[in-house]
């Protein structure tokens, strides 16, 4: 079946010993699949079977090696042992062996056992014949409809590991497409999170909605948003090009403890509603983050400043503050967009709805241009403005109450900044005095 076990599935590579391990015990899952493709992994994602006694198991090598421990799932047995790079989760055995254990998983490629004892590789299910075919296909439709969040995580599979599905296995996804949404939100948002990452991603989300799995979580989603994902991921292929700074930070985390990143924000602003209102009411019914939920929301808000033309340096200004943090996020969708207008009205080919050059861009887009210039230079004060005087020193200077009058000083301190009319602090508050007495 194969030349040799692979070193990866070694125990000595395990974060723990193997003695802690019953001679039944076998290794299972991802792990396995990916060591045998010859995949690596920077963390280590460890899954094992184990007859009986799973959890007190998993409960003792977390013990003697002081790492964390998570019960999963008391009644099924599931506990995790969190170590500082690597998982390892220990999962009762389903059925009376293993065999029947692994016929009751997934896919063929997911079903295949490794014994760490006897160095000896199971596949009832002829699972390396697909792994080297490159196919995914399901070991039974009851399987997939047991737990219906593997219709999904067939696609996000398929993109991870550039498969193929077998056409069999999607009939049966497509007739059990309904069954998905009996599954928790947050369940399925992880695995499209997994499709969303990247563009080896896209292709997938099509096939998920024409198969549809998208249906019951992106009411919006059409066919034109498909068009859009492409034509963001072609956008931050050009960004990175010509501004790697910029493309780096697309592929930043929004936070560390949220798993999506900006260039994920963008391609989720696509299958939502395009009205941010209704985005956010969409977007919180499927459980994500705030966070999330305000990259999206912002990123439509500030959709249309990016067309206006001459854009005055007080416009500039007020986009990059409301902008934030979301600023790489807005402008891959800005550009993604403009793209796909020209390609949709015949000024180039669809499949090539990107510009090839930084010259056609600047050319065609010279505010996108200009505002991605400013934003990746930290002297600009009209992307990245010094506090010149703070609301505090304001109210004492000008021996006023608080009231939102000073944040509205404080704008106009800082576009007068950017324009180059005050440039010291004392300037800012004889300046300000000059807006008070004004108002008033």
């Amino acid at each position: 079946m194969h030349e040799s076990i692979p070193s990866t599935l070694a125990p000595e590579n395990w974060p723990f010993s193997l003695e802690f391990l019953p001679q039944s015990a076998y290794m299972v899952g991802g792990a396995v699949r990916d060591a045998l493709l010859g995949r690596t992994r920077e963390y280590l994602d460890l899954d094992f079977v184990i007859p009986s006694k799973a959890v007190k198991v998993a409960r003792a090598i977390a013990h003697h090696y002081k790492a964390g421990f998570v019960l999963l799932d008391a009644e099924r047995q599931i506990a995790r042992v969190v170590f500082p790079h690597a998982t390892a989760d220990f999962a009762q055995q389903e059925g009376d062996s293993l065999e029947v254990d692994l016929h009751r998983r997934d896919f063929t490629v997911n079903a295949i056992a490794y014994n760490p004892h006897t160095q000896e590789i199971i596949d009832p299910l002829q699972g390396y014949v697909d792994l080297q075919q490159g196919i995914l296909r399901m070991i039974s439709p009851a399987n997939l409809e047991d737990d219906p969040l593997r219709l999904m995580r067939g696609y996000r599979q398929a993109a991870q590991l550039g498969f193929t599905i077998e056409p069999g296995t999607r009939t049966a996804i497509c007739s059990l497409a309904s069954h998905l949404s009996k599954v928790a939100a947050e369940r399925v948002r992880v695995e499209i999170g997994y499709l969303l990452a990247n563009s080896q991603g896209t292709p997938w989300i099509s096939s998920a909605w024409e198969d549809g799995l998208l249906a019951p979580l992106f009411k919006n989603a059409t066919r034109e948003s498909l068009n859009k994902l492409a034509a963001v991921d072609n956008a931050a292929a050009l960004i990175t090009e010509n501004w790697q700074q910029l493309g780096a930070k697309l592929q930043e985390y929004v936070r560390d403890s949220i798993k999506t990143t900006w260039l994920g924000i963008a391609k989720l602003a696509c299958l939502v509603n395009p009205n941010p209102e209704l985005a956010e009411i969409e977007l919180q019914q499927l459980t994500y983050s705030r966070a999330e939920i305000r990259g999206v929301t912002t990123a439509l808000k500030l959709l249309p400043q990016f067309k206006v033309v001459d854009m005055s340096l007080r416009e500039q200004y007020l986009l990059f503050r409301d902008a934030d943090i979301v600023f790489p996020t807005a402008a891959v969708l800005a550009m993604a967009l403009d793209n796909l207008v020209e390609a949709m009205s015949g000024d180039k080919p669809q499949h090539t709805a990107v510009a090839t050059s930084l010259e056609t861009k600047a050319r065609d887009c010279p505010v996108l241009t200009l505002l991605i210039n400013r934003y990746l230079n930290p002297d600009d004060l009209v992307a990245h403005p010094s506090l010149l005087v703070s609301g505090k020193e304001l109210l004492v200077a000008l021996d006023i109450p608080a009231s939102p009058i000073i944040g509205q000083l404080l704008t106009e301190i800082a576009v007068a900044q950017a324009e180059g009319k005050v440039s010291t602090p004392t300037e800012a508050i004889a300046y300000a005095r000059q807006l008070q007495e004004k108002l008033n």
